[in-house]
């Protein structure tokens, strides 16, 4: 598709512009949507950014619409006393008014000018179709999103039909929820014009689309893009008919030259938006379903994701702000476009504190889907099905649907929280909870079915990436911090985590990086296959191998799927605390956990105490596992070597003995992890006695230590921590755990070598987090939900304890 308007005697009027004469400078004329279009045509084009051509009727020739035909004085009417909060009473205005918009004639001479413009840009092929889109003057301004306020029509060919969709367009900004929302964000609404845009379709109908987002959204994390894509047009994204595929991208890498892809999500895309035979306005869409074979397997290769991504970059630089973008890929000539860029208006809004949510009860889960924001709201269900049942919805009710549209703000803004069957993280629904500050769980599949009228309910999104609806009320708390006003602290502050997913937003915390980022909790949760299994594959059994063969369609092969969903969970957390120190400890599962995991039992063996037995080191250097750890550190290779997040140092856990540490470090070395080659550190867990008494010949073959004081307090207490009948027992302080903890830090010290602490204790006990820094402890690795507070406490001891 070509983006070049066919060469014209006719530079525009005071009607019709064309896009390519257009920037931010002329907002006020053709609205924010089509200046922002204007202004990718005129200076991104030769930074490869390619954007469908088209015009805008202006602002002046929709005054006159209304002006010279005396709707203007009718409206403003119709609108004087209107209240807004009755719901019924602007159903009835609107419609009223989108009556009259639309039987009223264009003036003379806009209709000719709306003509030679079309003429102009269809030129010789009958055959395109186009999108005929709102642009209001108040539209997609830094600090209020009209994001869906008004229309769009898509697939619109013929004149007589593109005439039509603007009339439509021009009534469109008097819909229920955009004559609600500029009342409630004061914007008064003689003082809104409307542009429409005619703009050429991408054929996206038989390619795919979505959106992206130069911020993540949830966190406000700036390093990365995030993208979402399914197959068909976008507005099926927009509206959250389709769950898509995620991509996250690592920008510094993206400029670098390098792989920068963190992050692959594939969505369901059961349906997609398709272009019907009708020339009927709003009739030339339809959704149909998705192949099956297709929705297993992501809608854009890799290729194609970091095009967008570069695409992102050049906008954000252009604008110089965070910015929210929509794209199509054309399934006829394989380009990608953006259709609209405008600025993102909630996380760029987002201050300097921090207020974390944080369940404190507990409860059963009644629904799971995707968490939006990182909050909890709760309240009676309210499950609405139809805009005619707005009138039932009560202030502070948790509101249940199928899905959101525009149509249905009025009553989102009076929500304490929304749940829906279908969408994803950049659908209506979530957009609307960001910008309104509730929690909302999407895509869920069976809100509607599992949730019941009038019962109460507790939405948390402040678990991570999957939102819970909980029944009853749970209870939780919220805790406010201003992380610019942090006072000194006399250690490292750095922190213990697991889950890729919430990495972005534990990154806001005040921190010196990750101390302990647990590698099985990545398997765990982003693989869930035992990685034996995924290496003899062909030899499963029927039913395992087909239920892995699902798990890992969107893959190459079974081992690209490990050692890529292992190299993203990694790369997520890496990027996020870059350029911070982040120590990833290579997998320390149990037997018992091993097997857990799918197909896990055809391979563990069956341990009285696997807390003692198969694990750590002895695994590695083991024959049986030696693929597996093979795989392990080709992740983590391509993650440094390849991603350039050089900031991930490689931990050892459960080294029994010195001759183990010593084969484990040949063996890093063997599979391209040399200590001290590109920069890696090799830590070692101090976790058994044996590390502590022999810690000068341990260290010998590492960078440092890290206390592991859980199992260090086991072994030297003779306990197992894991069971009930000792429990009480179980105490990181004990006189005999202090002593050896003593001799590991200033064996370290005395060599010059890292040494910090990651385990449970210095969490849960601020006495010992301030003994270990009299004994001179570099770094603490803390659970993210006690950084703050055990920060505020260190910080009393003053700059110079320890």
């Amino acid at each position: 598709m070509s983006t070049e308007r066919p060469a014209s005697t006719n530079a525009g009027t005071d009607n019709v512009r064309w896009f390519a004469d257009l920037g931010m400078g002329d907002l006020e004329e053709v609205g924010g949507k089509n200046a922002s279009l204007g202004e990718m045509i005129s200076h991104l084009a030769d930074a490869g950014v390619r954007v469908p051509d088209g015009f805008a009727t202006t602002a002046t020739a929709y005054r006159r619409f209304l002006g010279d035909t005396g709707l203007a004085e009718r409206i403003s009417e119709r609108l004087r006393d209107l209240d807004t909060d009755d719901v019924r009473e602007l159903a009835a205005a609107g419609r009223e008014i989108r009556g009259w918009v639309v039987g009223q004639p264009f003036p003379e001479q806009l209709e000719a000018d709306i003509r030679t413009a079309y003429e102009q840009l269809v030129g010789d092929d009958d055959a395109l179709s186009f999108a005929v889109r709102s642009s209001a003057t108040a539209e997609d301004l830094p600090d209020a999103s009209f994001a869906g306020q008004q229309e769009t029509f898509l697939n619109v060919r013929g004149i007589d039909a593109v005439l039509q969709a603007v009339r439509e367009v021009y009534a469109s900004l008097y819909n229920d929820r955009a004559i609600a929302y500029r009342v409630h964000h004061g914007f008064e609404h003689d003082t809104v014009a409307l542009s429409a845009g005619v703009q050429r379709m991408v054929r996206s109908d038989v390619g795919a689309s979505g959106v992206l987002f130069t911020v993540d959204t949830e966190s406000g994390f700036p390093d990365a893009v995030f993208v979402t894509a399914a197959y068909g047009l976008g507005e099926g994204v927009v509206q959250g008919a389709v769950n898509p595929d995620e991509f996250y991208v690592y920008k510094p890498a993206l400029r670098a030259g390098r792989p920068a892809i963190l992050k692959r999500g594939v969505g369901d895309k059961a349906t997609k938006m398709v272009y019907t035979d009708s020339t009927e306005v709003g009739r030339t869409t339809e959704f149909v379903d998705v192949d099956p074979a297709d929705r297993r397997v992501l809608s854009l290769t890799d290729d194609e994701v970091t095009e967008l991504a570069r695409y992102a970059l050049v906008i954000e630089e252009h604008y110089g702000r965070p910015m929210d973008v929509e794209w199509g890929k054309d399934g006829v000539d394989g380009g990608l476009y953006v259709l609209q860029a405008r600025p993102e208006t909630v996380q760029s809004r987002t201050g300097s504190g921090t207020e974390r949510f944080r369940l404190t009860g507990s409860g059963t889960v009644l629904v799971e889907g995707r968490a939006i924001g990182q909050k909890i709201g709760a309240g009676a269900v309210r499950v609405l099905r139809d805009l005619e049942e707005m009138g039932d919805f009560r202030p502070g009710d948790v509101l249940v649907a199928d899905m959101t549209d525009p149509d249905w703000e009025p009553i989102m803004k009076r929500a304490s929280a929304i749940v829906t069957n279908r969408g994803g993280r950049t659908c209506h629904a979530a957009i609307i909870a960001r910008e309104l500050g509730i929690p909302a769980v999407v895509g869920t599949g069976s809100a509607t079915r599992s949730l019941a009228d009038g019962q109460e309910v507790t939405v948390s999104c402040a678990e991570g990436d999957t939102g819970h609806v909980y029944e009853g009320a749970v209870d939780f708390e919220v805790e406010e911090t201003r992380l610019d006003a942090m006072p000194p602290v006399p250690t490292k502050i750095m922190m213990n985590v697991g889950t890729p997913e919430q990495a972005f937003a534990f990154s806001r915390l005040p921190n010196a990086g990750v101390g302990l980022a647990r590698l099985e909790f990545v398997i765990n949760r982003q693989i869930g296959i035992h990685p034996k299994a995924l290496l003899e594959f062909d030899e499963l059994p029927g039913r395992l191998r087909e239920e892995v063969a699902e798990r890992i369609a969107a893959y190459p092969s079974p081992r690209d799927f490990f050692v890529q969903r292992v190299a993203e969970g990694v790369a997520m957390i890496a990027a996020a605390f870059a350029p911070e120190p982040v120590i990833v400890r290579m997998s320390d599962f149990k037997s018992n956990e091993y097997a857990n995991l799918l197909g896990g039992e055809r391979y563990e063996p069956d341990e009285e105490n696997p807390m003692i037995g198969y694990r750590g080191a002895s695994r590695y250097l083991s024959e049986d596992f030696a693929e597996c750890f093979a795989m392990e550190c080709e992740a983590l290779r391509h993650v440094r070597d390849e991603m350039g997040l050089t900031n991930v140092k490689v931990m050892i856990p459960f080294v029994r003995t010195v001759a183990e540490i010593e084969g484990v470090v040949e063996l890093l070395a063997s599979h391209g992890l040399r200590r001290g080659e590109n920069d890696l550190s090799v830590v070692m867990m101090c976790e058994l006695p044996s590390n502590a008494l022999l810690a000068d010949a341990f260290l010998d073959h590492v960078d440092g230590f890290s206390i592991g004081s859980n199992d260090m307090t086991q072994l030297v207490l003779g306990l197992d921590r894991d069971s009930a009948l000792v429990a009480d027992r179980f105490d990181e302080r004990d006189p005999a755990v202090l002593r050896v903890l003593e001799m590991a830090i200033q064996a370290c010290r005395a060599r010059g070598k890292y040494v910090g602490i990651c385990g449970q204790g210095p969490s849960d006990h601020p006495d010992l987090a301030l003994w270990l820094l009299e004994q001179g402890i570099e770094s603490m690795s803390l659970n993210p939900d006690t950084v703050v507070d055990t920060w505020l406490h260190l910080a009393k001891a003053g700059p110079d304890a320890g």
